[in-house]
């Protein structure tokens, strides 16, 4: 690490504690040329797969585009920040611990589904109309039906080990 005032190499760890809920890592340096102290954060840098979208062509994973998606659906409904923050980091961690360099876009938007079955039925349907295009007030119906099939989920109930 290089000194910010006077720019020698030559650093020396002072200080390290863990941030950010064992997320970050901070470190209080010292330069062995001038002397002067500063901060440092340390974050671990995971690499999220490609998206390969309907038509083929593939673009980085946007985490941003996945939040507003889930917003979009969850406009004007009673859900937590907290619980929507929850849902986005759980769908990156699936994405990330299946391993592969690519996934496709419709492996994506399952994920997103069944994050929004579990916190509004209300948004999953709004989600899952444009999702998968219904046309017409019978797909709406087959849909509903198939969501009141399910066995419910209790409010808050994240069910982060399903799969």
């Amino acid at each position: 690490m290089h000194c910010p005032f006077c720019g020698t190499y030559e650093t020396k760890v002072t200080d390290s504690r863990l941030v950010a809920d064992g997320d970050q890592v901070r470190r209080r340096r010292q330069c062995l040329s001038c002397g002067e102290r500063f901060t440092t954060y340390e974050t671990a840098e995971l690499i999220m797969p490609r998206v390969i979208k309907g038509d083929g062509s593939r673009e980085p994973f946007d985490e941003a585009k996945l939040r507003a998606g889930m917003l979009r659906a969850l406009e004007k409904r009673p859900v937590s920040v907290e619980s929507i923050e929850a849902a986005v980091e759980r769908i990156r961690q699936r994405l990330r611990a299946r391993g592969e360099r690519e996934v496709e876009a419709i492996a994506i938007g399952e994920e997103v589904m069944q994050a929004l079955k579990r916190l509004d039925q209300v948004a999953y349907i709004r989600f899952a109309s444009v999702y998968r295009r219904f046309q017409d007030l019978d797909e709406f119906r087959a849909e509903i039906d198939r969501l009141a099939q399910e066995p419910s989920f209790a409010p808050g109930d994240d069910h982060e080990n399903d799969p």
